[in-house]
């Protein structure tokens, strides 16, 4: 079910001496099955934009379309739109407040109203799906690592069963270790159930390595909308404004400058392994000719 913004603004404060224009003029699609990056510098609009996806915020104007209908339209099921594109905030351990993770990932589904046997199927299967071993289940939340906790308070998400999911800085204040657990386990549930998921992140090198799609805020706007490696083309005009490529890029450039004929368009480690690879082995087989 796509969303779609159609000249989307927002002003915090809007007929005060403190107006802030949040968004301004924004307009999307969101199709189904995307892996989307939203990136930005603090302030950019990044956080009030993914606010508005599923109701939480409301546009000063424009509209926002879930499925062919107006979101703010009056007789448009909130509840419904919650379920279907769930969000999770960032530092969502924060969150956590039943005696055990199952009880903590049951609360989501038992607010639709459905049967006990489906509310425990539900957490059931998104434990499952975040990689949660069954040792964990009936221990407090409390007790977890950090990337634990945070798998659980997304469990508590996958546990209404969303078609959208977006996730606001999943892997603030992890350790790479866990850092990479987290986004592994996005990117397979993403590939195993077809969801949709937009990632906002501050990582150039997460973004480059896991999505399909890049959306770049500033100020309020859009700079650019496209895929990784067409965004990162940019990287001067991204460092202008806070940003930058991912680090394997610079690499690269440096590599091409100082006379390796390398492509400077790399934008992912494994993608710069090949490269490298294959310069090294054209290399020996022109030497071998001579």
């Amino acid at each position: 079910m796509p969303i779609i913004l159609d000249k989307v603004s927002h002003i915090y404060g809007e007929d005060t001496a403190m107006a802030v224009k949040a968004l301004d003029n924004i307009s999307l699609v969101i199709p189904d099955g995307q892996f989307i990056g939203l990136i930005g510098h603090t302030g950019s609009g990044k956080s009030t934009l993914v606010q508005h996806l599923n109701g939480l915020m409301r546009a000063t104007s424009g509209n926002i379309y879930f499925n062919g209908q107006d979101i703010d339209e009056s007789d448009f099921d909130k509840k419904m739109l919650r379920s279907k594109v769930g969000l999770v905030f960032q530092y969502p351990e924060h969150q956590l407040f039943e005696t055990d993770v199952f009880s903590d990932v049951c609360f989501g589904p038992k607010n639709l109203g459905l049967s006990k046997k489906e509310i425990e199927l539900r957490a059931y299967e998104a434990l499952k799906l975040v990689g949660l071993e069954d040792e964990y289940f009936y221990q407090s939340p409390f007790d977890l690592s950090g990337g634990q906790k945070r798998r659980v308070a997304i469990a508590g998400v996958l546990a209404m069963k969303p078609d959208i999911l977006v996730l606001d800085e999943p892997t603030a204040g992890l350790d790479p270790k866990g850092r990479d657990e987290i986004l592994d386990q996005i990117l397979k549930l993403k590939v195993e159930t077809g969801i949709t998921v937009l990632l906002v992140s501050h990582s150039m090198d997460d973004v480059a390595k896991y999505v399909d799609r890049i959306i770049v805020m500033n100020r309020g706007s859009v700079l650019y909308d496209d895929i990784p490696k067409e965004v990162f083309k940019h990287y001067q005009e991204l460092e202008a404004i806070g940003l930058a490529a991912p680090q394997v890029t610079y690499i690269m450039k440096e590599l091409r400058d100082h006379g390796y004929n390398v492509s400077d368009e790399i934008t992912t480690i494994d993608e710069a392994k090949r490269e490298i690879k294959n310069y090294f082995t054209e290399l020996a087989a022109m030497q071998r000719e001579r």
